[in-house]
């Protein structure tokens, strides 16, 4: 961002939101090397008026894209060498003048093209206004190089030597032929040959005193000569007097023209940065076309109201999200299960809130509404960094250190897996104290967790919302959907059958969650004691996963309910644990949550039965009794304790 002063923290996001390869994107799209660092340069704004010039630019540039129209940027080939010795006195070669006066043309059209548009563009427009196509320069430069190649036209003096030169070249060129003629009988061949710039005759070595004038050369056999005959040297002499006075004149043309350029040098080194500009600008424009991107609803808040959103670098197929964070929705909790997009999402809603604040057009519904913040900090990934010995819990910390350091009701934070990489209940407490501290300063948040812990701090707390990653249960295959206003489920049971967890494996840790959603754990040993033998479980992996999806609710036949059975409660849409089987009239008593109520048999499904979860001894008053009360059972038993009683449990709330 631009009002970041710690390096670090800027470009720690800018990577993990992945920010660095869309401006990878983006300078692709243009076609000078001035545009691409200005691509590469760009940085999110933090001001609500600089932030929507830039969007009405790129607005501006896409429009006039889609209206078909060819726009004449220049790849300002060879310029750039040119221009950086501007003002230094540096004599420019041929090639580098006749490229500029091509580039003067270029910016000649651009004016042109930008004047026609001036009404559909009116921000494009402005920058032609700094623009100076300097005509004198221009034709000058077209007048004295053409093809590489001084013009005789370049000066009255350079036309003159030249025609002395051609005169003096045509002498030479009478001469030699004559001599070839002439001595022709003591020549190897009748051709006429240069060696070093000199008309010579191959001559034989037997016949060289017939041939008067200087050897510049011989054969490697040494049998020939290339003499340059003496009839011919004093004709080569006037024509080497001309071509050096041509060299001298072409070298003082040079030298005037480059104190013209010299003389141009605002004119010229504006028309760069323009030239340039205009190459990101539309460059900007392009991207927008290739993905799809929009002017959204700018606002001058710090909020975003998302709608159809997707992530820029993962194309069309991505499943768009929606969402919003404002006054009403200050926090957003996101579960669900791993792989289910939740790490996505997040990077999606920071790499548009950047990609909006720096001029970009975002692939979202038009009628999306994004704010302008001042900061976006973002943790994303375990962060870990074996080069700095940090743990990926210090390193998550190390992110939100500097995050609270400098937040404020006008940034975006970006976290992702809270309480992740340390102790499960510590890590839970520290970071819904982050949560709080943040809240009260205003600072817009979305995380993402898996702890229930979080999620109910989410439900509780005015400003604070949850969301999900929906997840298909029958298929258990995430479908990558953004649902506000409820809480996820992690499935990891179902994804792990999925994934071929073996069965066994899975229905101990069904027991363990089972009994630890009861509101108290078996210990180590007792569950050892209750493991089945290899023989008690079924052949059929698929019974696994119908174990590890039970919790989604998928009904199956059952059996008489008895206590100490694990079994899907419809009307609440969790797990209980039965405390007393059906009376007469089919009423059963379950345990959920530590609390006993009462539903109709038939609003209940077997999930597992006691005897699959519990050894044939084990005593199921840990499941059902508080630890006070089991101890108090406890002494009851060795001795009498006066005025002490022990209730057989709770008057059970009355359900349907």
């Amino acid at each position: 961002m631009t009002k970041l002063t710690n390096e670090t923290i800027d470009r720690h996001t800018m990577t993990q939101l992945d920010y660095d390869q869309l401006l990878e994107l983006l300078a692709a799209e243009t076609v000078s090397p001035r545009g691409a660092a200005l691509a590469r340069a760009l940085r999110p704004a933090s001001e609500y008026t600089r932030v929507r010039s830039l969007l009405i630019e790129t607005e501006e540039a896409r429009q006039l894209i889609d209206s078909g129209a060819s726009v004449p940027l220049s790849a300002m080939s060879g310029v750039d060498p040119l221009l950086e010795l501007l003002g230094k006195g540096a004599i420019y070669g041929r090639q580098e003048l006749e490229q500029l006066a091509a580039w003067l043309q270029a910016v000649r059209q651009m004016q042109r093209y930008m004047a026609d548009k001036a009404e559909r563009a009116l921000y494009l427009g402005g920058y032609a206004e700094r623009m100076e196509s300097c005509p004198q320069l221009r034709e000058t430069l077209e007048t004295s190089i053409r093809y590489g190649e001084i013009t005789d036209e370049a000066s009255p003096e350079l036309g003159r030597i030249r025609r002395h030169l051609r005169t003096a070249e045509e002498q030479v060129r009478r001469r030699i032929d004559q001599a070839l003629m002439k001595h022709r009988d003591s020549l190897q061949e009748l051709v006429v040959s240069q060696r070093g710039g000199h008309y010579v005759l191959a001559v034989k070595r037997s016949a060289r005193k017939q041939v008067k004038g200087a050897v510049l050369d011989e054969s490697a056999s040494g049998q020939t000569l290339f003499i340059e005959p003496q009839e011919v040297v004093a004709a080569h002499g006037e024509w080497s007097s001309w071509q050096s006075e041509e060299a001298q004149e072409e070298s003082r043309i040079l030298a005037q023209l480059s104190s013209l350029v010299d003389a141009h040098h605002r004119e010229l080194t504006a028309n760069a940065e323009t030239m340039a500009q205009y190459d990101f600008i539309f460059a900007r424009a392009k991207l927008a076309v290739r993905q799809q991107g929009c002017l959204p609803r700018l606002m001058d808040a710090p909020i975003l109201r998302l709608r159809g959103a997707r992530h820029p670098l993962l194309g069309e197929g991505t499943v768009p999200l929606s969402l919003r964070l404002d006054d009403t929705v200050r926090q957003l909790i996101i579960t669900g299960p791993n792989t289910g997009g939740k790490t996505i999402a997040l990077k999606t809603v920071g790499l548009l809130a950047m990609m909006m604040q720096s001029g970009l057009l975002v692939p979202v519904d038009p009628q999306s509404e994004l704010g302008v913040f001042d900061l976006v900090f973002a943790d994303v990934g375990d962060g870990q960094s074996m080069s700095q010995s940090l743990s990926t819990f210090s390193a998550h910390i190390s992110a939100v250190a500097a995050m609270l350091a400098r937040a404020s009701g006008r940034t975006l934070v970006l976290l992702d897996e809270l309480a992740a990489g340390t102790d499960p209940a510590e890590g839970i407490a520290l970071s819904i104290v982050i949560l709080e501290e943040l809240a009260e300063r205003g600072t817009r948040v979305v995380a993402t967790t898996h702890f229930n812990e979080i999620k109910t701090y989410a439900a509780n707390t005015p400003g604070c919302r949850n969301a999900r990653m929906a997840f298909d249960p029958e298929s258990l295959r995430p479908l990558y959907r953004l649902e506000m206003g409820a809480a996820g489920e992690s499935h990891a049971l179902a994804i792990a059958a999925r994934y071929g967890l073996p069965a066994r494996v899975l229905r101990r840790a069904e027991a363990r969650l089972q009994t630890a959603r009861s509101g108290a754990w078996p210990d180590t040993a007792q569950m050892s004691a209750a493991k089945p033998t290899e023989d008690e479980w079924p052949d059929d992996e698929q019974d696994a996963v119908k174990a590890a999806t039970r919790s989604g609710g998928r009904p199956t036949a059952q059996p008489t309910l008895r206590q100490g059975d694990s079994v899907w409660v419809h009307p609440l849409g969790c797990i209980g644990i039965v405390y007393k089987g059906p009376d007469p009239r089919g009423e059963v008593i379950v345990q959920v949550q530590g609390r006993k109520l009462a539903y109709n048999q038939k609003r209940l499904t077997l999930q597992i039965s006691a005897a699959e979860l519990y050894p044939e001894d084990y005593d199921l008053s840990i499941v059902f009794d508080a630890k006070e009360t089991r101890k108090l059972r406890k002494q009851m038993s060795r001795k009498y304790i006066e005025g002490a009683s022990i209730e057989s449990g709770e008057e059970p709330g009355k359900r349907s």
